[in-house]
């Protein structure tokens, strides 16, 4: 379970605005094609940023250490570059109105210690408008966005991904069945792609500097409500067995969860915020568009749940 994916609660908030303001309170969308670029971009979020700004009809240009892996639309423009080396990013930076940035990196994804250098070389390049993906809590990158001059700043912070929903699948697969803990608990999870439709708006339209938007879908959801919505989206049954936090711990002890992620798990499981499970309509206040549901997003995915289909 990697770290971007482990969002079962909506990140501390400092003062956060929510979005959840007046309708019609954001600019009208710029005619101009912009291009921007976009950190992370082979990730679980930054390939939705990706997908939605191209159809917007933007200019994509996708930072990666691996450019030959990417594994990205032919229209998008895949530079090599690393986060925690910030001169690598000045030729990336050419040309570019706009940046999304994740505030981790490397293989054991931690924070990033170079923001401060990394919104100096984005400034000197003319970047208009950062988004940045919150990882959480306060982080050195992020602090360094929200204090930077002269440059509209917009904080996403999505609560869980349904994404997480794919670590289901090979228990489906394998016996028709999920096995988790706390089955009752309730989650507003969001689309992936809701989180990516969401900062290609900020990144490309005024009247979002300084925002802090929690994303959520547009239901909160048990654990029995997701099962049901994967068993209608692959049409066969699927059984749920509720584990006792012992029976979990164990289960992801074995699976080669560190501790601190099974004591997070526990945590959030077993005591959701309310903000993880508070409903807000911000996919829709900011793109004008509802937020898509878990049922559509198991469609999308229902390949993943058949014999026949892969994560």
């Amino acid at each position: 379970m990697r770290p971007e994916t482990v969002r079962t609660s909506s990140p501390r908030r400092r003062g956060s605005r929510t979005g959840t303001g007046r309708k019609g309170s954001y600019g009208p969308p710029m005619t101009q094609k912009q291009k921007l670029l976009v950190t992370g971009a082979t990730g679980t979020v930054g390939r939705q940023v990706v997908a939605e700004l191209l159809a917007r009809g933007h200019a994509v240009r996708a930072l990666t250490r691996d450019p030959a892996a990417a594994d990205l639309p032919a229209r998008v423009e895949v530079v090599r570059g690393d986060l925690t080396e910030p001169d690598s990013l000045v030729p990336a930076l050419e040309g570019v109105t706009g940046l999304h940035l994740i505030t981790f990196a490397g293989a054991l994804f931690a924070p990033l210690e170079t923001g401060p250098r990394i919104l100096e070389r984005a400034r000197a390049a003319g970047v208009r408008r950062i988004t940045v993906l919150h990882g959480g809590g306060p982080t050195p990158l992020e602090d360094a966005v929200r204090a930077a001059d002269g440059v509209d700043w917009t904080v996403l912070m999505p609560v869980e991904f349904m994404a997480n929903a794919l670590e289901w699948a090979e228990g489906i697969v394998a016996s028709d069945e999920v096995r988790e803990p706390f089955v009752s608990r309730l989650s507003a999870m969001v689309h992936e792609g809701d989180i990516g439709a969401v900062a290609a708006v900020a990144l490309t339209e005024e009247g979002h500097g300084g925002q802090e938007y929690v994303v959520t879908g547009p239901e909160a959801l048990t654990v029995g409500d997701k099962v049901e919505a994967i068993a209608a989206a692959r049409g066969r049954p699927v059984s749920l067995v509720e584990l006792t936090e012992e029976e979990a711990v164990a289960q992801w002890r074995a699976a080669g969860q560190p501790e601190e992620v099974i004591g997070f798990l526990l945590e959030v499981y077993g005591n959701t915020p309310e903000a993880g499970r508070t409903v807000l309509d911000t996919v829709e206040k900011v793109t004008g568009r509802p937020a898509r549901t878990f049922a559509q997003w198991a469609r999308e995915h229902a390949a993943a749940f058949t014999a026949t289909g892969s994560v």
